[in-house]
């Protein structure tokens, strides 16, 4: 039995899985936005998980935001801001009494989705994409996460927009103080602030899709923004690692006009003459983030 938590900017959930990788139990709350009081509720959410199987995990994986300085130790780059320069994994593993692992929340994506029942089984190379509030990229090799040499392998969210029209240039100040971030671009946030410029209306992104779908001109413009961004964005990644499959997760994910007319735009910007690669959207939706963060402890020691 292995436990997980993704610890998101929204909401922080746990859940225990078997040896075969099904979740057994699961709960959630609401991520209170404060260091202690996040703490805690991690402490509650794992007892409130192995009450339920009456069984107890000699460790947790953790999937978060951001990442663990190799120098420090503490968190950075993190879009819940209050984790940035905390010793989030020393303070984890004091507030739960065992060790702990913690990778990039799009890590465990990829590590969920490269698993035998996964997006990618079988893919040597798996890169992940979350498309949500935020946007990360996650990198698996052969179903182990991949953090690299500096910890930040695959930060696709802070690359700038590549090829970018005049209208997108200098592009949007990010939070982590840069211009032109992918974050800013092809997140369900860069969706709405698209809308919003053209429109002066900022509605849900499902909405958009909605009125994209009903021949809003706004809507139209900014879907077709959105999937041109998003395959220049690929594109870079095609030309950097050229994965055997690429995984969708996140919200902006289940949009299905995505996966129809990505792949030319891809084509034209990589460095290639075929582009043949997958693109598929996540198995296992918002579960694969805790899937992926229990998986980090693969044996059972």
């Amino acid at each position: 039995m292995r436990i997980g938590v993704d610890f998101g900017g929204t909401k922080i959930e746990a859940a225990a899985l078997d040896a075969e990788g099904r979740i057994i139990a699961r709960v959630r709350e609401k991520n209170p936005g404060e260091y202690g009081a996040a703490l805690d509720v991690v402490k509650t959410l794992i007892e409130r998980v192995e009450g339920e199987i009456g069984q107890s995990a000699p460790h947790v994986g953790f999937g978060t935001p951001g990442s663990i300085s190799p120098v420090s130790g503490l968190m950075r780059n993190s879009n819940s801001l209050f984790l940035n320069g905390k010793p989030f994994a020393q303070d984890l593993e004091r507030t739960l009494a065992r060790p702990v692992r913690l990778t990039n929340d799009a890590n465990c994506l990829a590590i969920s989705e490269a698993a035998p029942d996964g997006a990618a089984a079988g893919a040597r190379l798996t890169f992940a994409v979350i498309l949500g509030t935020g946007c990360g990229g996650g990198l698996a090799i052969e179903g182990r996460g991949v953090d690299g040499h500096n910890g930040v392998a695959a930060e696709f969210g802070h690359i700038p927009l590549p090829w970018p029209t005049p209208a997108e240039y200098p592009g949007p100040r990010c939070w982590c103080g840069r211009d032109n971030c992918l974050e800013l671009w092809i997140s369900g946030t860069g969706l709405r602030d698209d809308y919003e410029r053209m429109s002066g209306e900022r509605p849900a992104g499902d909405v958009i899709i909605g009125r994209a779908r009903d021949g809003d001109a706004h809507g139209r413009l900014a879907l077709d923004n959105y999937i041109s961004r998003l395959g220049r964005a690929l594109a870079v990644v095609v030309n950097l690692m050229d994965p055997d499959v690429i995984v969708l997760g996140g919200g902006m994910s289940n949009t299905d006009e995505i996966y129809e007319r990505v792949r030319p735009i891809v084509l034209e910007y990589a460095f290639t003459d075929t582009f043949t690669t997958p693109i598929r959207k996540a198995l296992h939706g918002d579960s694969s983030g805790v899937r992926g963060a229990a998986w980090l402890w693969p044996d059972e020691t």
